[in-house]
This record gives C-alpha cells, structure tokens and sequence, in this order.
C-alpha cells in the first residue's frame, strides 16, 4: 500500500514507522549475515563485509545520568534499531558518559554480538595508548570494537599508527578517521591520502554538501566507507522546514516524513556506506530505519531536493 508523502502529518509518519516495527524481538543475525526486514546493506569497501545503510549517533542523546525514564528510552532505540535490522552505533570517547551509558544498555539487553559497535579516540588521548584503548573497551563492556576512529582530524599530519597496533592485535576490526568542520577538510585529505583509513565520518547533510566537493570523491577513489556525521544539519533542516508538509514529489523515492527526505538525500550519493542520525526516541529511530528501504531519488530528484531546500533560505 502506497501512502502519499504530503498527507502524512509528522505524527502519522511515526506511527507508520512504528507499526512497522512493532513485532517480538527476534534473534539477530550476527555481524556479516544479511539482515533483517528489509534494510537495505552496502559492502564496507576494504573488506566487502555488508553493513546496514542505517545505524545510530549518540552524541548528546545518550549523555544522560543515572535517570531511569531517560535510560529506558534508549533502551528502546537499541531495541528498535536491533528489530530494524540495523546493527551500526556510533559513539566516542568525548561524548561525556555516552559510552558507558551505551555499554551498559548493551550488555543489559545482550546486544553487542549483533551490533556493529564504532567509537573514537583523539589525537591527545594517544600520548598514552593502551589507556584510550583500554577504557573504551571498560567503557563499552567490549572485548573488541569494530571500528576506532580517530575524532577531529585537524592537522595533516596526524596519524593512524597507534591505533593499527590495535587492529594487528584483533581487539579492533577497522580504522577510521573523522571530522565535522569544514576548516578542516584540506588536513582529513591529507590524512585519507597518506592513511587509507577504512572510513571516513564527516559531517554531511541536505543543507551542508561541501563533502561532495572533494572528500566523498577522494573516498570513493580509495575504497574508503563514508559515514555522514551530522546528517540532519544540528537539527538546522528539521526548522528550515517547520510547518511545512512534504512536498508531493517526495512520495516519488518513498519518503514518508522529513527524516526520510534528508537522509535518502545522503543514501542516495554512491559513496555513502551508512548514515548515523542520533535520536533518544524509539519512534524516531524506526522513522530514521524506514530511509533504509525502498527507492532512493535520482540525480535530478537530488538536484531538486537541493533547489528545495536552498529556496527556504
């Protein structure tokens, strides 16, 4: 049953979502199996491992303190995005106590086999490496972390070399590298050209497409997986369309909320693995989970999505 974009409210949009997911938790497949329910995967390009093109954020969101209803509630996004088919959770060490509130859910719920768990390490932090390493895994409740990535690269000359110890010795499976500002793409070239890291999270949106320039190219050029970090603009797409409906054309490539619209606009690029919208709200991780299935917009449905957006100003 098709439903038409525009006349969905927001509410309506999440109830759909929700609907979508309300079934008995299942048991998961383990990391490299195919998933569940229709999410769609992508192959990681450095190892051809297929991974889920919807996962979770968790800055800011999972930075909470020993509350229970705030606790509960992510709870419930693990529990939706694990029902979903998603397996990826992005997180880092700067996030205040998002670590370890997401290590203890995890291991609570029993998720970490089927999860595909990415966090981060800054450059000051490896003055003394096998403390970082040792208390992400504290922190997580791991015994290895998928993929360690280096947070904020802003000079060219940082590398990845502590962290390949850690690959070599199997307690982490891929590297990677991050930014989230612009002033720092000419040094995160660099760093991709000399490093080869497996992944790239950069800080990419419908309102924020200076990463389709140079970065996402490059990364294609070098079997490098990208990960759109800040996929919704801060929240700045989200009130750049407050009010508004959906317009007609978004039932086009199946997007049935705004959430859907932006992050099918990032699904759409070759280059994108996997796109990470943080939520603390189980509704809007299966919202986030639906931009996962179906069709995503062509190249002129892209254009006009930008036109789109640029006109609200």
């Amino acid at each position: 049953m098709s439903v038409r974009a525009d006349a969905l409210t927001r509410r309506a949009a999440l109830e759909v979502a929700l609907a979508a997911f309300a079934v008995p938790l299942l048991p998961l497949p383990a990391v490299g199996q195919e998933p569940l329910h229709g999410l769609a995967t992508r192959p990681i390009p450095a190892s051809g491992e297929a991974l889920p093109v919807v996962g979770l954020g968790t800055a800011i969101n999972f930075d909470v303190a020993d509350n229970s209803d705030k606790r509960a509630a992510l709870a419930g996004v693990l529990r939706t995005l694990a029902e979903g088919g998603g397996r990826l959770v992005d997180t880092a060490s700067a996030y205040g106590n998002a670590e370890i509130v997401l290590g203890g859910l995890i291991a609570e719920a029993r998720l970490r086999p089927r999860l595909f768990l990415a966090t981060k390490v800054q450059a000051r932090q490896l003055a003394d490496p096998p403390e970082a390493l040792d208390r992400a895994l504290r922190r997580l409740r791991t015994e290895r972390i998928d993929l360690m990535i280096l947070h904020n690269v802003s000079r060219p000359e940082e590398t990845l070399t502590p962290l390949r110890r850690w690959q070599s010795a199997g307690t982490v499976r891929y590297l990677g590298i991050s930014t989230s500002a612009r002033r720092d793409f000419e040094a995160v070239e660099a760093a991709m050209r000399r490093e080869k890291p497996d992944f790239l999270e950069v800080n990419y949106s419908l309102g924020d497409r200076d990463a389709e320039e140079r970065l996402l190219p490059l990364a294609a050029d070098l079997g490098i997986a990208v990960l759109p970090d800040l996929p919704f603009g801060r929240g700045r797409l989200f009130r750049a369309v407050h009010g508004r409906d959906l317009p007609p054309w978004a039932g086009e490539f199946g997007a049935a909320s705004w959430a859907q619209f932006f992050l099918k606009y990032l699904l759409a690029h070759p280059a994108v693995t996997a796109v990470i919208p943080g939520t603390g709200k189980p509704e809007h991780m299966a919202d986030n989970l639906l931009a996962g299935h179906g069709r995503l917009p062509d190249a002129l449905q892209r254009r006009r999505m930008v036109e789109f957006i640029d006109s609200l100003g």
